[in-house]
């Protein structure tokens, strides 16, 4: 089995951005849990069994408190957030494994679900459904993929060196050097992408540089090294089992008539018929 981890603060923003401009600035209520609900359905039209979305309950997390920076809530548009509740109540509806994050980001429910999942012998293969660069960290081999929805790329181990210069494991020290914007941490001073790569390739990771390299900016590269750093210690599921979907549950046509988008009901239906029709013959 392959086991699908999926970004759905990402996927949200995807949808909500790109009816945006498709509508030329119009917004339809609920039009981005529709969006990522009819993303999920395909993915199962297309042969996903396993699935498990990932969504950051509330924006901030415990690296707000380790660095006042970091990215917050503020600035993001009241009609996107005021979907991201909606969204985790759609896929439960919908009878997907969601896990809304609180004191974590989905970032870190996505490291640890694929900690979890890779570990089971029966799954052939974990993908990672973000771009987000701090998931690359967690990219093993070709066993843990990240999957690219928008450019229809898979990023294995081989990948992440094409793209960065380092190995999957270096990344948050990679990523700490450069600075992340989207996060909200600014990275060493005068320290690009070369530079990092090279410095990381020659001595390892940051706690290994010699340390005339930093000097007193070692500790700040150990700080945002912390920050970039997915956690995967969340206990999500005990068994990849709990992650196969079985239909949605007796709420979802209420849930798709309050979104109003009655073509998620009949798109469901037609999926669950195809599987009956599949496990009989």
């Amino acid at each position: 089995m392959i086991a699908h981890l999926i970004d759905g603060t990402y996927e949200l923003f995807r949808q909500f951005y790109g009816r945006r401009r498709a509508g030329q600035g119009t917004d339809t209520p609920f039009g981005a849990v529709s969006g990522v609900l009819h993303s999920v359905l395909e993915m199962i039209e297309q042969g996903a069994t396993h699935l498990g979305v990932a969504t950051d309950h509330v924006i901030e997390s415990f690296r707000n408190d380790l660095w006042p920076e970091y990215k917050t809530g503020d600035g993001v548009d009241p009609a996107l957030l005021a979907q991201f509740h909606p969204l985790e109540e759609g896929l439960v509806a919908l009878g997907v494994a969601v896990w809304p994050m609180t004191d974590l980001e989905a970032d870190d429910a996505l490291a640890s679900a694929a900690r979890i999942a890779s570990q089971d012998d029966r799954v052939q293969q974990v993908c990672i459904w973000t771009p987000d660069k701090d998931l690359a960290q967690c990219v093993r081999g070709d066993r843990v993929v990240q999957v690219d929805r928008k450019s229809r790329k898979i990023r294995d181990a081989a990948g992440v060196r094409e793209k960065f210069g380092v190995e999957p494991g270096l990344i948050p020290d990679f990523l700490a050097l450069v600075g992340d914007s989207a996060d909200g941490y600014p990275g060493m001073p005068g320290i690009g992408a070369v530079t990092a790569a090279r410095l990381l390739n020659q001595y390892g990771p940051i706690e290994d540089f010699p340390a005339t390299v930093l000097g007193d900016g070692r500790d700040r590269a150990l700080l945002f090294k912390q920050l970039a750093t997915l956690r995967t210690d969340a206990p999500l599921f005990r068994d990849v089992d709990e992650l196969r979907w079985r239909g949605p549950t007796d709420d979802f046509a209420a849930r798709a008539e309050r979104l109003g988008d009655p073509r998620l009901l009949s798109r469901c239906t037609a999926i669950r018929e195809t599987n009956h029709r599949r496990s009989a013959s």
